[in-house]
């Protein structure tokens, strides 16, 4: 029995400093982003924003099409024979499809389709990446975007950046709460560890703090 105790000790010991790392380590991980798609289209649930550059091609029907049409800082858009189409807020199907019903006041079954050349994003889109970077901003979610990705639009991490530290802060939109996850934005920029790179979703907000000195 007295040889057993010192064992007992040293495996609560190793247990207690396991439960301190995890605690140090700044919380939840998400799982490594894969390098798999390349893309950098809008997502297919992608809502369209004010100053997004849109394409509306009305089948057979030229003179009524637009080619790189923005949205106006209001939220609408025009073309031929429709002002002030509502399309902020809506995806490219339901901005087609509301075109559509519009049209179809005076052609017969139009057939509308909608391409968003140049996403800007808007606010529930955006990934904002704040702290000590160079260049603090708001970016319009890619479809497949990742930390590296962000990190690379904001000219990486700044010269006193704890990027070890930093947060990632994402709404679950399920419960309406904030979760926030640790990423490893040291490792990923200046170690090149393809194992801290991590998929984003829009809304997503990265905190980098500085060093503590």
């Amino acid at each position: 029995m007295s040889h057993r105790l010192p064992i007992m000790r040293l495996a609560a010991l190793g247990l207690g400093c396991a439960m301190l790392a995890a605690c140090a380590s700044g919380g939840k991980e998400l799982p490594a982003a894969s390098y798999g798609d390349g893309s950098v289209a809008p997502s297919e649930e992608y809502t369209i924003g004010p100053l997004d550059e849109i394409t509306i091609h009305v089948w057979r029907n030229p003179e009524l099409s637009a080619d790189k049409v923005r949205v106006r800082p209001d939220g609408r858009l025009t073309i031929p024979l429709v002002q002030d189409i509502p399309a902020v807020g809506k995806t490219a199907t339901e901005l087609q499809n509301y075109i559509a019903g519009e049209l179809a006041k005076y052609i017969e079954q139009p057939i509308v389709s909608v391409i968003v050349n140049t996403p800007e994003g808007n606010f529930t889109q955006q990934v904002r990446v704040i702290g000590a970077t160079p260049q603090p901003a708001s970016l319009p979610f890619r479809a497949n975007m990742t930390a590296l990705d962000a990190m690379i639009a904001v000219g990486g991490l700044g010269e006193f950046a704890a990027g070890n530290r930093a947060k990632l802060i994402r709404l679950n939109r399920e419960t309406g709460t904030q979760v926030e996850y640790r990423v490893r934005l040291s490792d990923l920029i200046r170690r090149g560890d393809a194992s801290a790179n991590v998929m984003l979703m829009p809304g997503d907000t990265i905190i980098i703090p500085e060093s503590r000195f």
